[in-house]
């Protein structure tokens, strides 16, 4: 039994890659690596109890040479006994009418194919022949582009794939040791010559960089599957430990929002801590980009390190994080109910989001309705009417019983603790002369009292939970 043989099957068992009756397809370009994939599952087919499929997608973008390699597969198959299936995909076309980058184009439309033929043929696993340089390649181009965590673990020798898994049993061998198996059973291959070209950033890496490291160290390649498969260990066990700690920590209040208290978070050691967002982000976001994100992880754990207040951050997608003294809310931002000045109607309910306001004459009320509310009594003479719903702005003051100088709507804020994202959107009401009136749900001007007099004959009622 040739050398990389023995590797892979202890590989296979040590990730525990394959189970007896799996029916693989093998994703098989022609190249000397899926060649080599392909033959080395032929020869122990009977050994691992597995069945064999294989597929082959021509890019169509070097013309007869791929289409060739298509031909070059399926006759291997035919000639093995192997059922191939095999599509060519005009990627010069997709590209043209919807752009983008061409390599990632190659990629959707190469393993949305091996879903139709999984889906299609009832098969379970998809092989594919990444290996050990592969995985150095991944890992420093990781680090060029980013600093997550994620991207350091590099290939993993299995990921979910739909309702499937995608396998490497490769990741433990070089592409110096795949070429010679190849070569010592005599097998035949394709060679694809955009390889060789520095177009691509992988190229680069694997024409430039990893050489130069394989002169250090031979064994530099292996050591990078070593240190990914410990990372992917110990990450995984750090995640176990978050997932169980996150629903003690973190309060979901519905779809889009959740909350956590300040002080519990940064209890929890620093790389719990990140973990826990990226909890938080995966619940959120669907783009795994978004959710891996070293930069907004970086940031959000920041506001947790604020001084005591108020202070937001704009997350993509218009979601909000904001602190409110000890808490941090993440949510949906709310548009705002009142873009414009609106009048309000006398003696009926008038609905501005989450907020009723009535506005009428006492003496239309029932005793039920000034019971369930808290009523605010005025004389109608002192008020200019019509009366309107706006937004706060700079510099609104409001003058409140037993006060001498008007206050601050800004201040009032602060001091009642309405959450930051809330206050440029919240409902003010004023006369016909723009004084302010009310801070609907939270304060009233001296104009009004909780006490009714025979001189009212007005009353305000509001109905709303906002605040909390």
């Amino acid at each position: 039994m040739h050398i990389l043989e023995h590797r892979v099957l202890a590989y296979i068992k040590e990730q525990q890659l394959i189970k007896s009756g799996d029916k693989l397809l093998i994703a098989c370009s022609g190249g000397v690596d899926s060649m080599a994939l392909l033959s080395f599952f032929y020869q122990f087919r009977h050994y691992l109890k597995i069945e064999l499929a294989v597929a082959h997608v021509d890019h169509m973008l070097r013309g007869e040479q791929s289409a060739m390699d298509r031909q070059f597969v399926e006759q291997t198959c035919r000639s093995w006994g192997i059922p191939v299936y095999s599509c060519a995909i005009p990627i010069a076309e997709i590209q043209q009418r919807e752009g983008g980058n061409i390599q990632a184009i190659c990629r959707n439309e190469r393993y949305h194919f091996f879903h139709n033929v999984m889906n299609t043929n009832q098969l379970t696993k998809l092989v594919t022949a990444h290996h050990a340089d592969d995985q150095l390649e991944s890992m420093l181009m990781a680090l060029t582009k980013a600093s997550s965590l994620n991207g350091l673990k590099g290939i993993l020798p299995a990921r979910n794939f739909h309702q499937y898994t995608v396998i490497r049993p490769f990741l433990t061998v070089t592409k110096y040791e795949i070429g010679e198996y190849l070569h010592s059973g005599e097998l035949l291959y394709r060679e694809d010559p955009s390889n060789a070209k520095n177009d691509y950033t992988r190229n680069r890496f694997r024409h430039y960089v990893v050489p130069m490291l394989k002169e250090e160290n031979p064994l530099v390649s292996q050591h990078a599957v070593h240190i990914a498969q410990q990372l992917i260990e110990d990450d995984s066990y750090l995640m176990g430990l978050a997932e169980a700690r996150f629903s003690e920590l973190f309060n979901k209040v519905d779809k889009n929002c959740y909350k956590v208290n300040v002080s519990a978070l940064q209890k929890e050691p620093l790389a719990l801590q990140r973990r826990l967002i990226l909890i938080l982000l995966n619940y959120i976001y669907n783009d795994s980009n978004t959710i891996q994100s070293y930069a907004l992880c970086t940031a959000i754990l920041t506001l947790f390190e604020t001084s005591e207040g108020s202070r937001s951050l704009d997350l993509p997608e218009n979601f909000i994080a904001r602190r409110q003294y000890d808490e941090v809310v993440f949510e949906f931002k709310k548009k705002s109910f009142l873009t414009t000045k609106q009048q309000i109607a006398l003696n009926e309910w008038c609905v501005f989001g989450t907020m009723r306001i009535y506005i009428g004459e006492i003496a239309l009320c029932d005793d039920a309705l000034l019971q369930k509310h808290q009523p605010h009594f005025f004389e109608a003479s002192t008020i200019s009417f019509p009366l309107f719903l706006r937004t706060p702005k700079q510099g609104d003051r409001i003058s409140l019983q037993g006060m001498q100088h008007q206050k601050k709507v800004s201040r009032i804020f602060i001091d009642d603790k309405i959450p930051f994202i809330k206050r440029a959107g919240w409902p003010l009401l004023v006369d016909a002369n723009d004084e302010l009136l009310a801070i609907l749900a939270v304060r009233v001007n001296n104009k009004f009292s909780n006490v009714k007099s025979a001189m009212h004959q007005m009353v305000l009622l509001v109905d709303s939970d906002e605040r909390f």
